[in-house]
């Protein structure tokens, strides 16, 4: 039975793993990426393709590190494959690129044995994880940032028509994207804005309604991609 599990390239320099031992790597794996998976889920908006991809990651690296150990050009080919982690189809967050990278490591440290090790790494970093969630660790106080849309006609000189506006209800302002739209009889003009302190959405949102001539005005929580990966 347990010529199963002997690699048919094996030679007698080569030490053989022993089945029980990959079995408790591969528990341990499947532990540990659950528990690094529910510390990432934690006040964290998430899809359940990736939750899954997550909870299974640390076993297929740890497989792999089992496989590879002590071979130096397998290894390095395993490196160069690990490198593909960043050409993913959708473009991820830098959280969700730290948990890929904490999820490979994890499974590094099991397929290396170091079962304890592994476990230690994967609660202490969870907690971590999951405390800086709690307190907002990083978070910007950007309540007062926004950016407004606004649709405009296309005889409406708009490089300073909302010039004035602006000067009275924020601190800065600042035009970063000119569209045409409705086949080219509409302009949709993009502002970012940061509102003065005690000024009033609603009567900004007025005042620009009367210079745009009462078209569609949208105005959002200002997006930042700072950080990004």
């Amino acid at each position: 039975m347990n010529a199963l599990f002997i690699g048919i390239f094996s030679s007698g320099v080569t030490e053989t793993l022993a089945v029980s031992k990959f079995l408790i790597c591969i528990g341990a794996s499947i532990v540990i990426g659950i528990i690094l998976t529910l510390a990432y889920m934690y006040k964290t908006k998430y899809t359940k393709s990736f939750a899954a991809t997550l909870a299974i990651l640390p076993t297929v690296v740890c497989v792999i590190i089992m496989m590879v150990n002590g071979n130096v050009g397998a290894g390095v080919a395993v490196a160069g494959a690990f490198s593909l982690v960043r050409f993913r189809s959708v473009p991820g967050t830098a959280k969700e690129i730290g948990a890929i990278f904490i999820a490979m490591g994890a499974g590094l440290i099991t397929g290396m044995g170091y079962i304890g090790f592994a476990f230690l790494f994967a609660i202490i970093i969870g907690a971590v994880e999951m405390i800086y969630s709690s307190i907002n660790f990083g978070n910007t106080k950007n309540e007062k940032y926004k950016t407004i849309t606004i649709t405009i006609p296309e005889d409406l000189d708009y490089p300073g028509v909302f010039g004035g506006i602006f000067k009275e209800y924020t601190d800065e302002y600042e035009l970063v994207r000119v569209k045409t739209t409705n086949m080219g009889s509409l302009f949709r003009l993009t502002y970012d804005i940061s509102m003065k302190k005690g000024m009033s959405e609603k009567e900004l949102i007025d005042k620009l309604r009367c210079r745009n001539g009462n078209l569609e005005i949208c105005m959002s929580k200002q997006v930042t991609t700072i950080g990004e990966l």
